[in-house]
């Protein structure tokens, strides 16, 4: 049994998903992880179906007929989550950009009451980039000081991956009114998280650019945060992000997962 879950969205990671899956099933927390495949060409998916046989009650697997976007993945595995009682559900990326055993950091920062949404973070104080090229840093801060000058968050790593959140958040939150799917969800998400009064704590981390396969940054990404952000602001002045009161008194919590 955990409280924890790991979402993993992959797309030909075939280099990385093996070794991921060890690496968090060996952290001292018992870590669950689920893996949401959109169709993989290169046997993604097929590695974590035959891995499952050594991990039965801890690995799971949602294949999906193609790319439907980061966003989608992530709220699909926040539903499947949620549906099972986990009390910490974990955004994660699965090419060691992100290191495995920071999830401890991310989960004691909620699980003891600091935040609500614990950020791993490149750019605060203790924050780490290794292996990016100047050019892509300096976008990289540019579109960060952007994205904290037109939402007024106080986040200075807010297009971030590797995140933890208490299920409250995800149950309060509606799901349906996230409109990003690319890396702009990311933004959207925190800036969310916010609007409804949730605290977001940023823990700083390592992040190591991909050794193993092909990086997905691309300049469609930066374009989709900058027009993100002005969509998200012009439609806080009219919505909320929060669930309809009565279908969000309806939502079942429970104390773990149920078994498969």
């Amino acid at each position: 049994m955990s409280d924890s879950l790991v979402i993993i969205p992959t797309y030909n990671e075939a280099e990385n998903v093996a070794r991921m899956i060890h690496a968090v099933h060996a952290l001292p927390h018992p870590f669950h992880v689920l893996i949401i495949d959109d169709g993989s060409p290169d046997g993604t998916a097929a590695i974590v179906r035959d891995l499952q046989r050594e991990y039965p009650s801890s690995l799971f697997l949602i294949e999906r007929p193609g790319k439907l976007g980061l966003g989608t993945a992530y709220i699909t595995g926040f539903r499947w989550g949620l549906e099972r009682g986990y009390e910490y559900l974990f955004e994660m990326d699965c090419d060691f950009s992100h290191d495995p055993r920071d999830l401890l950091r991310l989960r004691k920062a909620v699980a003891t009451g600091l935040a609500d949404v614990a950020i791993g973070s490149r750019y605060v104080r203790g924050g780490k980039l290794v292996n990016w090229p100047a050019d892509r840093i300096l976008l990289s801060k540019g579109v960060s000081l952007y994205v904290r000058l037109f939402t007024g968050m106080p986040v200075k790593d807010p297009t971030a991956g590797f995140i933890c959140y208490r299920r409250e958040v995800l149950q309060t939150l509606d799901l349906d009114k996230i409109r990003f799917i690319g890396y702009a969800f990311q933004i959207e998400m925190k800036f969310a998280a916010r609007q409804l009064g949730f605290r977001l704590l940023e823990i700083p981390i390592t992040f190591t650019d991909r050794v193993e396969g092909q990086s997905k940054m691309s300049k469609g990404i930066v374009k989709e945060a900058i027009r993100g952000v002005l969509e998200m602001r012009l439609r806080a002045f009219f919505s909320s992000y929060r669930k309809n009161e009565s279908v969000a008194a309806e939502a079942v919590v429970s104390q773990g997962p149920v078994e498969e």
